[in-house]
């Protein structure tokens, strides 16, 4: 019989909407490869949902995106119930999904990163930590949700009670002016490097999401060398976290004086959008991995870490 894939998909965050097409785009992807697969839309009694189950699937397929689906709590469920999964384990999940910590990890090899301070809930009202142009963001949260950025002409640079939706810290790093770059690394290998392009604002959750928001160029059209070292950069990113299977590392490229210019690692991402026209499927196809052959390969390297 063919391997059973139950298939995780939405929750109940900020992310759901997009969890729900990441599923069912794979799903239906594995299905067309010959899997058996089952799809659940996750609520908090998927412990319970997946011990029931009178046909245990031999492989979770983890398309959860955001907070208890990518930030280790689903990952350590799954360890608990011995179902091998797909993409990183509970500690590179949990350390790539708070965006300061990964960042000291990350200097700690290397590895350029924005200046950046944390800011707490009972600094609302005050100035903002970092000088004008600065980024406000969640610490824990994916999808550029709750992102702001205060450019150097804005009047205000106090920090706002909208700031804090989506928990009590945020953190507050250095806008990097220039273009931005996204790296895929699969089974230890960095597949490309692609330039996102929006006409109008920045790289948020409504450019990543509507038709039309953005469009992608790969290979990206950059100093070769400074191609080879963003690609290093992703992998050794990877590496220091602890990933495996999938994941994908975003960066700001400040060519602003020319080139060659600076990288700037922004954050990796351990779940990362998985419809055909994301950025991972796209650089997997580009390398020889259609959509199909992508989720398959990941179905097969599935495991538990315990």
């Amino acid at each position: 019989m063919s391997k059973h894939v139950a298939v995780l998909m939405g929750g109940w965050n900020s992310e759901r909407e997009v969890s729900l097409v990441s599923g069912r785009d794979c799903a239906d992807a594995l299905e067309a490869e010959g899997y058996r697969v089952t799809r659940i839309d996750v609520g908090r009694d998927i412990g319970r949902v997946l011990s029931d189950m009178d046909d245990k699937p031999d492989v979770v397929f983890n398309a959860l995106h955001g907070r208890y689906g990518e930030d280790g709590c689903i990952q350590g469920l799954l360890e608990i119930l011995g179902l091998p999964y797909t993409h990183s384990g509970p500690m590179a999940s949990a350390l790539a999904m708070n965006k300061d910590a990964a960042k000291h990890l990350f200097s700690g090899v290397g590895i350029r990163c924005p200046e950046g301070r944390m800011a707490h809930r009972d600094q609302i009202g005050q100035p903002a930590p970092v000088e004008r142009p600065f980024v406000v963001k969640p610490n824990s949260e994916g999808s550029s949700v709750g992102v702001r950025i205060v450019l150097k002409n804005d009047n205000d640079d106090r920090l706002l009670e909208d700031d804090f939706k989506y928990g009590d810290d945020v953190l507050v790093e250095t806008y990097i002016a220039g273009r931005e770059l996204s790296i895929a690394v699969m089974g230890g290998k960095p597949l490309a490097v692609t330039e996102i392009h929006t006409p109008e604002g920045f790289y948020d959750y409504s450019n990543k999401y509507t038709e039309g928001g953005s469009y992608h160029e790969i290979p990206a059209p950059i100093d070769d060398g400074v191609y080879k070292e963003a690609m290093g950069m992703a992998l050794k990113a990877h590496e220091v976290l602890g990933c495996r299977g999938v994941s994908r590392a975003d960066f700001r490229y400040d060519d602003t004086q020319g080139e060659p210019g600076l990288l700037y690692m922004l954050e990796i991402n351990t779940q990362p959008g998985m419809t055909p026209m994301s950025l991972v499927p796209e650089q997997a196809a580009h390398v020889g991995y259609p959509f199909g052959k992508l989720v398959a390969w990941m179905v097969e390297e599935a495991r538990c870490e315990a």
